[in-house]
């Protein structure tokens, strides 16, 4: 394998490397014919402190292809379990691979990995590749979310390998080169609870903290502590994905971050009609991760979390398991807490007051009953121009309206504070299932990527509310099937 030089700015670490052996295989990844570079994150590239000009040039491509290693790299694929709907299964980086670990200008530590490099030892019979679909369509959602303001992994770049992959039907394949605070999941501490001793569960949990809790004190509590800070993060995140209504389509533990970044854009989309049965992903049959279940699905995992810990937490198993269930319990309350929170945010409502869980959720059930767009509600009501539902024609939307006003006077700030905190709370564009298909429709079977360009544009700026914005709100046509998402990542 060529090593690449360092012109183009690589600064990696190794650091998962130094974890017991358990944790990892050493592994390279398969080259591919004749690369092409189809999408790269300028933006994101500089503040990594990578060279743009280099990375794109014949060299840098290779290395997003995986035909190249960058100076420092030391390739790997992450060994990790999981329940998945619910199955406790053993996994691990099947068509992914840790390149390293970039530390980024303001001494940031940032994982580089290649979604679709080739075989590795845990590809359980796929053959390690990505089609570019796919690709494109984590690119697109992955940086929607963070424009959003949602934790999430980031896209740096997608190169398309020259090689046809097989699925259900030939797919051109591809290759995304992701950056994420971390990959360390729920899984991989189920791994390391599952197959290791309990000293590599400590030394996988100090390891987590020095690298994302390192402000949680060096004592005997900081296993607790840990424990509540995931829980806090992901209570959050989740909570984020709610309020602009996204469906993650596949929350098994091995998708859930200890970072609390959102990871894997698989079968996810955003809805459009507020249904909280609204399920997209083609494998859920029964709605197990479906939107109204997500927070409850984050618990469950969240305490498969604290399992993994019992043997740090306390040396009396029972008081292990009362530290964790203590820990656990918290979860409903702290959610519900940042929902509303979150929702009196979409309504421009700053104090708390008893009645607003009863106005939200009112809001909420008329929306449901009348089949309103999600975004689109909220949206209207941010802008002032109640039209496009059948909802605002409604003498029960006329009643709410009357209650909410009446609500915001219960307040000191002003009209216009409240349409500010609206329009910095309430996206007027999101990717929209219909657009991003329309993008990747022109991207695979044309060759266009212009179209996904002009949609990356709009969603990088969704708190704007400019006109410009507008044909980007359209919903989508009437069908009689329902939107269906794959797992293909």
């Amino acid at each position: 394998m060529t090593i690449e030089k360092n012109e183009a700015g690589w600064n990696l670490d190794n650091s998962y490397a130094r974890l017991p052996k358990l944790f990892f295989t050493g592994h390279n990844p398969t080259a591919v014919d004749s690369p092409k570079l189809v999408k790269f994150n300028e933006p994101l590239a500089a503040t990594l402190g990578l060279n743009v000009k280099d990375l794109q040039s014949e060299e840098g491509v290779e290395v997003f292809a995986g035909n190249r290693l960058p100076e420092g790299a030391s390739p790997l694929a992450q060994a990790y379990a999981g329940h998945q709907f619910g199955h406790f299964n053993m996994l691990g980086d099947g068509r992914a691979l840790l390149l390293g670990e970039q530390i980024t200008p303001e001494g940031e530590r940032v994982d580089i990995q290649l979604k679709g490099p080739g075989r590795t030892p845990y590809s359980r019979g796929g053959d390690g590749r990505a089609a570019l679909g796919p690709m494109l369509r984590e690119y697109i959602i992955s940086e929607a979310m963070h424009a959003l303001g949602i934790p999430t992994t980031r896209s740096l770049a997608v190169v398309t390998t020259g090689e046809p992959i097989y699925r259900e039907t030939e797919l051109p394949g591809a290759i995304l080169t992701r950056v994420a605070a971390s990959h360390l999941r729920v899984g991989t501490f189920q791994f390391a609870a599952q197959w290791g001793t309990v000293e590599d569960i400590r030394k996988l949990a100090d390891y987590t903290l020095k690298r994302h809790y390192p402000d949680i004190p060096a004592d005997e509590n900081r296993y607790l502590r840990f424990l509540r800070e995931v829980i806090e993060r992901q209570t959050a995140l989740i909570t984020k994905w709610q309020l602009v209504g996204f469906i993650h389509g596949v929350m098994n533990t091995d998708n859930m971050t200890i970072s609390g970044e959102t990871i894997d854009y698989g079968p996810c989309a955003f809805m459009d009609t507020y249904d909280p049965a609204t399920v997209f992903s083609s494998i859920d049959t029964q709605g197990r991760y479906a939107y109204g279940n997500q927070s409850y699905i984050c618990g469950w995992n969240l305490a498969r979390f604290a399992e993994t810990l019992l043997p740090l937490l306390h040396d009396d198993e029972e008081k292990a398991l009362e530290l964790a269930q203590t820990e656990i319990s918290h979860f409903s309350k702290l959610y519900q807490s940042n929902w509303l929170e979150g929702m009196r945010a979409k309504l421009g409502i700053f104090n708390e007051e008893e009645e607003d869980e009863a106005l939200i959720e009112d809001l909420l059930k008329l929306m449901h009953k009348h089949h309103a767009d999600f975004t689109n509600t909220f949206r209207a009501l941010t802008i002032e121009r109640h039209e496009g539902s059948d909802l605002f024609g409604t003498q029960e939307f006329s009643q709410w309206m009357g209650r909410w006003q009446e609500r915001l006077g219960k307040q000191l700030q002003t009209k216009e504070s409240s349409l500010e905190l609206m329009r910095n709370s309430n996206p007027s564009v999101i990717p929209r299932n219909h657009r991003v298909e329309e993008a990747l429709a022109a991207a695979v079977e044309q060759g266009d990527y212009s179209v996904m360009e002009r949609l990356l544009d709009v969603l990088s700026k969704p708190y704007e509310h400019s006109p410009e914005q507008a044909e980007y709100c359209t919903t989508p046509a009437p069908s009689s099937l329902p939107y269906r998402t794959f797992c293909g990542t």
